[in-house]
């Protein structure tokens, strides 16, 4: 049956079916395609999307943005808003469903996008939650998909690091959805939680997934087609740099991990920042503090031809084009 998408939100990939999963990041595709041989479209046009952000960022308010200027929209970028301290989230909700077509939330509770959605009466986008980052794993499944050219269910891929973070999280969901192997190596204090493997596997007995939580490296990444980390500590959590070297160094992506998958085409991962060097404020931090020139991945990985860092972050900006058109847009 046809896929369509209009008026729904994107809150977290567990509301999404694998079909609907694979329409996104076709579209995906014949907007980057577009793109670049110079089409510009209007499906966006008349259309006017709010963007709201408590964290930092780089590549999600951008990606927004020029997407939405790509199809003719107007945004809103806006960080200094009522909501939540004179204003509640229903009020908000209510009054900018009245005024956007579109909300797109980067925050940290996911109970707070969730609220959006509820009252909003518009599609509402999940920009990053503490819990979940929907927009990253399509930016992620759609770079896999062009870069290793075969289907989801020959694919492997495996998260190392903090896999009860979000990313964690939505990594097992996405990969369960699509029917692929997937594997979370962590410590074991940062296991993902139960509730999501435990979910994870109920969608792997429907798509044939399978779905491996493993604090042995070795085991772990064997034979896998994608290496992914993340950060040690999430935004706002820098504090917590000195116990998160302790735990996560073993977990380090360096060219010893990379070797033991047994694939020298193995890709290498990341949704970014990435503190990969000394090139940054905290980078620098951590080398005065801690001795370390680089935390979760080292420069050498980073920069390396398997890395297709900048091939996810480019495809951020053609997968949020496309939950945009498909859900608010004129298609």
């Amino acid at each position: 049956m046809p896929v369509n998408l209009n008026g729904r939100s994107l809150l977290t990939l567990r509301d999404f079916t694998p079909d609907e999963i694979r329409y996104l990041i076709n579209l995906s595709m014949d907007l980057k395609a577009k793109k670049r041989s110079g089409i510009h479209g209007n499906t966006l046009e008349g259309k006017n999307i709010v963007l709201i952000f408590e964290k930092a960022s780089t590549r999600t308010r951008c990606a927004f943005e020029v997407a939405a200027y790509d199809e003719g929209g107007n945004v809103t970028f806006l960080t200094n808003s009522q909501m939540g301290v004179k204003e509640s989230i229903e009020d908000t909700a209510r009054v900018l469903g009245r005024y956007y077509d579109g909300i797109e939330f980067r925050g940290y509770r996911q109970e707070t996008v969730d609220n959006l959605a509820r009252h909003a009466g518009v599609p509402v986008w999940n920009g990053l939650t503490d819990l979940y980052h929907p927009t990253q794993i399509l930016a992620d499944l759609m770079t896999m998909q062009e870069q290793l050219k075969k289907p989801f269910q020959n694919m492997k891929l495996c998260f190392v690091g903090d896999a009860r973070n979000n990313m964690g999280n939505s990594l097992m969901i996405g990969a369960a959805k699509m029917g692929m192997k997937f594997t979370s190596i962590a410590p074991p204090s940062l296991f993902p939680s139960e509730d999501i493997v435990n979910y994870a596997r109920q969608v792997a007995t429907e798509t044939g997934a399978v779905i491996e939580v493993t604090d042995e490296i070795g085991v772990g990444v064997k034979g896998s087609d994608a290496v992914y980390t993340d950060v040690w500590a999430s935004l706002g959590e820098e504090d917590k740099f000195a116990e998160r070297i302790a735990l996560l160094q073993p977990y380090q992506v360096n060219n010893a991990l990379m070797n033991k998958t047994g694939n020298p085409e193995t890709l290498f991962m990341h949704c970014l920042p990435s503190f990969h060097d000394t090139n940054t404020q905290i980078g620098i931090t951590v080398k005065e503090k801690h001795d370390l020139d680089s935390m979760e991945v080292t420069d050498g990985v980073f920069r390396s031809r398997n890395s297709v860092v900048y091939d996810q972050a480019e495809n951020r900006m053609h997968t949020i084009k496309a939950v945009m058109v498909a859900t608010c847009g004129k298609l």
